[in-house]
Formats: structure tokens, sequence, C-alpha cells
């Protein structure tokens, strides 16, 4: 009989295709305009998730905006070649930071312990400041979804 935790590892040997959003209201608003942008965040994600074998089909800057993420989220959990969504920004406390409001509703299962363990993880490299993120995960169709905090050291901290 194979245990639940020995069926999780070998799941995890297999390689992932991520989709990777960045939300950010600022950087969205300088790409329409055609302008260059330097997302910083979204290299060190992809960076990160090459590093481990694992592949990036997608990736995209978005508007901080309610509609616009759960439109994006919807269009990647019906894609039959992404296995993670991960939203990087907009896990705030500002009026601005809705990505979880967007998200959180998709979740099948929420795994609490993923933002728990971060803003520990978080505590030991920045202090008090960890506790004004929201950071969390879930499932949802069989994907793994996280969201995490736009800085390029939450990105590797995750």
């Amino acid at each position: 009989m194979t245990l639940p935790h020995e069926e999780h590892r070998k799941l995890a040997e297999r390689k992932l295709a991520f989709a990777l959003f960045t939300v950010s209201s600022s950087r969205y608003k300088a790409k329409t305009r055609g302008e260059s942008v330097d997302d910083i965040s979204m290299k060190v994600a992809v960076e990160v998730i090459e590093r481990r074998c694992h592949g990036v089909v997608h990736g995209e800057i978005i508007n901080d905006d309610i509609e616009m993420i759960r439109e994006k989220l919807l269009e990647m959990l019906r894609r039959e070649d992404v296995d993670v969504v991960i939203f990087i920004g907009g896990t705030g406390l500002a009026r601005s930071d809705v990505t979880i409001e967007a998200v959180r509703p998709f979740f099948e299962k929420e795994a609490e312990g993923f933002g728990e363990l971060f803003r520990m993880l978080s505590y030991q490299r920045v202090g008090t400041a960890a506790a004004l993120t929201r950071a969390t995960a879930g499932v949802a169709s069989g994907k793994a979804i996280l969201c995490l905090p736009g800085s390029p050291d939450a990105v590797r901290l995750a």
C-alpha cells in the first residue's frame, strides 16, 4: 500500500508547467503605453522555476483589477498545459491590493500552511513587516495556485 506522502513525492518528480502573472498597476500602465518594463520579480520566478527543471509556459503583466485577475485565472484553469499558476503582487493591505480577493473564491482547497510558513520565513528576514503580507496558496481544477508578494526577495523565498 502506497502512503499519501509517497504519492506526493512521486508526483513532485514530474516536470511542471507554470503560468506567471505580475499584478502591478504601474507596470501594466507602462506596458500599455509601449514603455519597456523591467519585471525583476518575474525574472526571478522564471530563474527559480527553470533551475528546478520545470518550465514556464506563460508570463504576463496584468493590472491590479479583480476582473482582469479572475479572467486570467479562468483562462489558465482551462488550459491543459498549465499545472501551476502564480500571481506575483497585490497581496498587501493597500486598497489596490486585490489579488487575494480575486483568487481565493476559486480555491477548492486552501493551503493555509503555505501563508503561515511564508510569513514565518519572511519574519526571519524582515521582522514584523512579514505580518503585512497575505501570501496564500490553494488548488482549483487540479492546479496549484500561489499568490506571492511582488518583491524579488519574496519570490525567491517562496
